[in-house]
Order: C-alpha cells, then structure tokens, then sequence
C-alpha cells in the first residue's frame, strides 16, 4: 500500500507523516511536490501540518491552488482516500473537499497541547479501529483550528454522522474548557458525506509511539491499512 505526502513550501509535518506511515506501519510512502502533477499512483493521500505559503493571506487560501491539489480533487472525488491533518484541514476546507472552514483560534492565541479526543464515527476508513466513543490523546499545534460552519451544514455534519473527533475532557464530557480552539459543538475533525476525506485539527501522526508520550493516533492509520490495503 502506497501513501502520497504533499509538501507545500511551509509544510512541516510532512517528515512526521512520513515516519509514522513508514516506521510505525512499515508500509510505502513519498512525497509530492505541490507543483507536480502526479500522485504517483499513490492509494493515500496525506495533507499534512504546516504553514502552507506561511499562512500570509488566510490558512490553506494559498495552497489550494497548488496545481498538486487538482489531482488530490480528482482523487477525492474518485473515492480514494484523503487525510488532511491541521494545515490539510485547512487547506481541504479551502478547496472545497471538506465543508466549513478554520478560523483564528477564540483565544487568539497558538495552542500546542496534548488534548483529549471522542471518537464519534467510527464507520469510516480512517476510524473502524477505534471502539465507538473511544478516548484518544493526541497533540494539537495550531492558532487557526476554530471549526466553524453555518448552521444547516453543523445540523447536516450532525445528523449524518460527519462528526469523526470532538474535543473533550477525561471523562469524555464535552465542555467549554475542553475546547482549545472554540470549535462550534466542539467538533475536531469530520469527513465527507462519501466518507473517503477526513480533516482533523490534532496530529495522530505525532502520536504512533510511546516515546511521543501516546500512540492513540496509530489505529487511524492502521484502519486505512486494513480498509485500503486489504
């Protein structure tokens, strides 16, 4: 099974993603230039963390007219998997591949944590391996992960079962100081209505090994290994 990484000038996870899908999982992955034109037949791929152009006019408004991102559309919308993590979650938003967008945190201040996580749907090819309502600790990097979305499309991701990851405590109790961002409902990640993208605030591929302090971001990639690769 092969894993594509975009790089985009200012990524910096890209290397973290990589490491995680190669030596944690042991299977292939490369990278992919934002100006080329090919996902070398990749059957995964990732968007990583960073800041994308620097961030200088709005996260991920620059990137998605990266010419890498027609082929990543294309893929999308052929089925394949997507992963878009922070700065990817962003920049998925921004191409339309994910409804809703990132705004400044409501703090107005970068977070960089260890935070709990509610597995919410575990349904999809990136969450199967979690048991439902699953507590995960994973760390966040970032100073725009506000989710926000107008009301009918926060009701829709709700009744559908778009909502894949919410901030919570360790009790698994949703609750406004849980909330690192101010995220609307507490939502940290959501896919798709087809389920093959998946956009998330926190990093799971900084949390594959126990040295890194957790490895509650392994079974995501694992659940694409077995859902993908099978």
């Amino acid at each position: 099974m092969k894993f594509g990484i975009v790089t985009f000038p200012g990524s910096n996870c890209d290397y973290d993603a990589h490491a995680a899908i190669v030596e944690r999982l042991g299977e292939e992955a490369v990278y992919l230039w934002h100006k080329d034109h090919d996902l070398q037949h990749a059957d995964v791929v990732v968007l990583p963390g960073g800041f994308s152009y620097g961030d200088y006019l709005r996260a991920g408004a620059i990137a998605r007219f990266s010419p890498i991102m027609r082929e990543v559309a294309s893929h999308a919308r052929g089925g394949g998997p997507v992963l878009a993590i922070c700065n990817g979650f962003q920049i998925a938003c921004e191409a339309g591949l994910l409804p809703g967008a990132l705004l400044r945190n409501a703090s107005q201040r970068f977070v960089c944590d260890q935070v709990w996580l509610r597995a919410e749907n575990t349904s999809s090819p990136f969450t199967s391996s979690y048991a439902p309502q699953a507590l995960l600790r994973i760390p966040v990097a970032h100073g725009e992960g506000r989710y926000t979305a107008d009301p009918d499309t926060v009701e829709r991701l709700e009744g559908q079962g778009q909502v894949a990851f919410r901030y919570v405590d360790a009790a698994g109790t949703v609750a406004e100081e849980a909330n690192c961002n101010g995220s609307v409902n507490g939502i940290a990640g959501v896919v798709n209505a087809e389920g093959n993208v998946l956009g998330m605030m926190p990093h799971p591929e900084r949390a594959v090994d126990p040295l890194l302090g957790s490895t509650d971001g392994l079974p995501l990639f694992q659940a694409l290994v077995a859902r993908v690769g099978a």
